[in-house]
């Protein structure tokens, strides 16, 4: 399972800029097709409205069964966030499971889902169809819920998404509007919109396909904390093709193609620009390769830096999740004097 979850643009904030929510699971190690993709626009977002980061550690309870596990990969995410320059002053990172208001939202989603509704979701079916004959847990089914929960929370209004999210975001709207219909206009109804374009890295072993944890080999995946030996040799051993030409084409070059977009994301250089420099593969693995490796050399050692420092990590955290339970709180609160709770004394 990939780590990214979901962007949300939502209503305008009290800096009077947009809100945006994005979120992401600590089920693995940040790749660079993950860096790349979508946490480098995490990065320049930042000043351009009011973000919001969340590592959703419950969500990630879909894929865990064993004890000890989550809690330090959600701490190795919140490293690995702050490492890649996101600004604790300035972007709102917070833990989801530390933020109550999550999961008491998403009982209200629940009772306001269908059971129809969430049977119909093709990732839940598309998911346990491959667990057949293993442990497939009723959150797998009720995930669609506490997605629903984490986007209501904050407003959202644009969601942005790629195609494989996009059913979660109507059911979410769906939602919406029956609670809405229920007990009053609470909620304000989402919609899924393209994110930004990130850069596309595909697997350095198989360039038909993107980067991915679920890949069947190691080989092809560049992890945002590999040893630059390591680094170096997963370029050379890079899949290119036999006819030795460098030129852009994704259909019938990929491996090519593929190294040039990376070389490309890291130098900010023109893809044109590098086809124009290279005559060979080697020169154009190796100086990939590189790139990379400055590119990620410092992301490494700041890393590392916080990952020995937990207490600086958890209060940077703390941060973050004062702000986001104080907008969650208020988006619940209007929850439960729509639905006419009883008031906390």
């Amino acid at each position: 399972m990939e780590p990214i979850l979901c962007g949300v643009q939502a209503g305008t904030s009290v800096k009077d800029v947009p809100r945006v929510l994005s979120c992401i699971q600590p089920t693995g190690s940040v790749h660079l097709g993950n860096y790349l993709g979508a946490l480098v626009n995490w990065v320049s977002g930042q000043h351009e409205a009011d973000v919001y980061h969340g590592i959703v550690d419950l969500h990630a309870l879909t894929v865990t069964d064993e004890p000890g596990v989550l809690g330090a990969q959600t701490l190795d995410l919140a490293a690995m966030l702050f490492a890649v320059g996101l600004d604790p002053q300035v972007a709102t990172v917070f833990v989801q499971s530390h933020i109550h208001e999550h999961s008491e939202l998403a009982w209200i989603m629940e009772c306001t889902v269908s059971f129809g509704e969430l049977s119909r979701m093709t990732q839940f079916k598309d998911k346990s169809a491959k667990r057949e004959g293993e442990f497939v847990s009723a959150g797998l089914f009720t995930y669609p819920a506490l997605q629903a929960a984490d986007i209501l929370l904050y407003d959202a209004q644009d969601v942005p998404v790629g195609e494989d999210q996009r059913q979660h975001i109507e059911i979410t709207r769906d939602i919406a509007v029956r609670f809405n219909h229920r007990f009053g206009d609470t909620f304000i109804l989402p919609k899924a919109v393209h994110p930004k374009a990130g850069a596309r890295v595909m697997d350095l072993q198989d360039p038909t396909s993107k980067m991915s944890k679920s890949s069947t080999t190691e080989n092809g995946i560049v992890y945002l904390l590999d040893e630059n030996s390591v680094i170096e040799k997963k370029f050379k051993r890079a899949v290119t093709d036999s006819d030795g030409v460098v030129a852009y084409d994704r259909e019938t070059k990929p491996g090519v193609a593929n190294l040039l977009d990376i070389l490309s994301a890291c130098t900010q250089t023109p893809i044109d620009t590098l086809v124009s420099q290279y005559s060979q593969y080697g020169p154009l693995k190796k100086d990939t390769g590189d790139a990379v490796i400055a590119l990620l050399e410092p992301i490494r050692q700041r890393f590392h830096e916080l990952h020995n420092d937990p207490a600086e990590l958890s209060r940077l955290l703390s941060v973050g999740n004062d702000r986001a339970r104080e907008v969650a709180a208020a988006t619940l609160a209007r929850a439960h004097s729509a639905i006419g709770l009883l008031p906390r004394i």
